[in-house]
């Protein structure tokens, strides 16, 4: 399962630039830089200088979740968007793939979501979408990194062209209308119990009221925000709860997203947890089979089971794997036309429908199969049987370990070892000092043993 992430972040200086953005927007600590409110306006008027382009009037639209830090950065960023001419429309809690569809669908020039999707209460983030309702490139971070460590002064707008700011009170319900839609019309949830865990985060609202109108008998949890109980002991990083209700209402399936709603885990009517290889497993193989599936195959990253590389290979399709990261899936499925790709993690982008990861949309795709076939959930999502994965990380000080000797000594051993039946990924992460070990094969006291011997000599010249 993946832990607390956070952004690495460099000092500012008056004159150096300052790194703001990491894997995913700009995350840390809320009221310590980069997360505090004077930077949130900064990024608001520099983002809003650089998307103010032609004589029309410029919009941006704003989505939180709950964290109680969220009544600090959303007005400001409404006053450094509004400072420099660009009107705002916030909606308040909403998940990140509304926003990024309601930044198309309104037109605006720019969206963002101000959450730390499935960190805990403590920190919160930004995350920035452009008006085709993708996430910002590198290029354009850099831009607005550059422009805030410049100095904001000259970008105000005259009193004359300041922008307004208003609230659309039926964000909700549009977002709620779009969900509906990606679900068959001849097809209802009659029948069905289906526990949803909305990890007291941004789809609160909204994930239960869709499965509830389409026919289903909900049992929601992690419905009851209060600022900080977002993601704890609830949501798809902590999916105990879910499994447990499942079981002790004798539900069909139980549903559980993270804090801004872009991921989603599954739990069979027994309780068994499904992650996003089966996830994509069935979306990938039922959307080859009705004719759907575009570029003959679907795209996940260097995490994804081995076990699912094969049963993608097996129905004659191709499965492609990037670097970690939703953004590297998307961009590889943008240009090479591909519309399921995602994460082992439940984050899983279906460009049918959305430009980001979207847990209830993939949780509704999940359903049509159920409800189309008649089988259990069980039987449905058990697609493949993984092979044994074994993933440890070592602390490291300075210097660069993996070009030692002995290390490169032990991988190659290690590749040996698993090169007939698995695989080896070694990987630094992008977050912290840490060095990430994967090994992955039909053999696991193989793999448990490769992984061993790398990560005991990468200990020994760590420092």
């Amino acid at each position: 399962m993946e832990q607390k992430d956070t952004n690495p972040v460099m000092g500012k200086s008056a004159k150096g630039p300052v790194e703001l953005f990491g894997t995913d927007g700009i995350r840390g600590t809320s009221n310590l830089h980069p997360m505090t409110a004077e930077i949130a306006l900064k990024v608001g008027m520099a983002a809003g200088t650089i998307f103010t382009r032609g004589a029309h009037r410029h919009k941006v639209v704003i989505g939180k979740d709950t964290r109680l830090s969220g009544y600090m950065f959303e007005p400001a960023l409404v006053a450094g968007f509004t400072s420099v001419g660009m009107d705002a429309i916030f909606f308040g809690p909403l998940p990140t793939p509304a926003v990024a569809m309601l930044t198309r669908s309104l037109r605006a020039d720019l969206g963002v979501m101000i959450t730390a999707s499935h960190n805990s209460y403590e920190d919160n983030g930004i995350k920035l979408f452009g008006p085709d309702g993708y996430k910002l490139s590198d290029s354009v971070e850099e831009e607005i990194e550059a422009l805030v460590a410049g100095g904001t002064d000259h970008m105000a707008a005259s009193p004359l062209n300041l922008g307004r700011a208003k609230r659309i009170e039926d964000a909700q319900a549009r977002y709620i209308e779009f969900a509906k839609a990606t679900f068959p019309r001849h097809l209802r949830l009659d029948g069905i119990k289906i526990v949803i865990d909305c990890a007291n985060g941004a789809a609160y609202k909204v994930a239960p009221a869709v499965l509830y109108e389409l026919g289903a008998e909900v049992i929601p949890i992690g419905v009851e925000p209060d600022g900080f109980n977002i993601n704890k002991g609830c949501g798809s990083t902590s999916t105990d709860l879910m499994c447990e209700t499942v079981r002790k209402e004798g539900a069909d399936l139980g549903i559980a997203l993270d804090g801004d709603a872009d991921r989603v885990l599954i739990a069979d009517e027994t309780g068994r947890l499904i992650d996003g290889d089966q996830l994509m497993a069935l979306i990938g193989q039922s959307w080859s089979a009705s004719d759907r599936l575009s570029a003959g195959g679907i795209v996940t990253t260097v995490m994804s089971n081995l076990g699912l590389e094969k049963y993608i290979e097996g129905l004659g399709l191709t499965m492609v794997r990037t670097q970690v990261g939703d953004r590297s899936v998307v961009k590889h499925m943008r240009e090479h036309g591909f519309n399921v790709g995602g994460e082992q993690s439940g984050h899983i982008v279906l460009s049918d429908f959305t430009t980001t990861g979207d847990g209830l949309v993939a949780a509704l795709q999940v359903l049509e199969v159920i409800q189309r076939t008649g089988k259990k959930v069980s039987e449905a999502c058990h697609l493949f049987d993984p092979y044994p994965q074994v993933l440890q990380s070592v602390r490291y000080g300075n210097g660069s370990p993996l070009e030692n000797a002995e290390v490169q000594k032990a991988i190659k051993a290690g590749e040996i070892r698993l090169s007939k039946s698995g695989r080896l990924l070694i990987r630094k992460s992008g977050t912290e000092p840490l060095i990430r070990v994967m090994g992955e094969g039909e053999d696991e006291a193989i793999v448990k043993s490769v992984v061993g011997d790398i990560c005991g000599a990468i200990e020994a010249v760590a420092g």
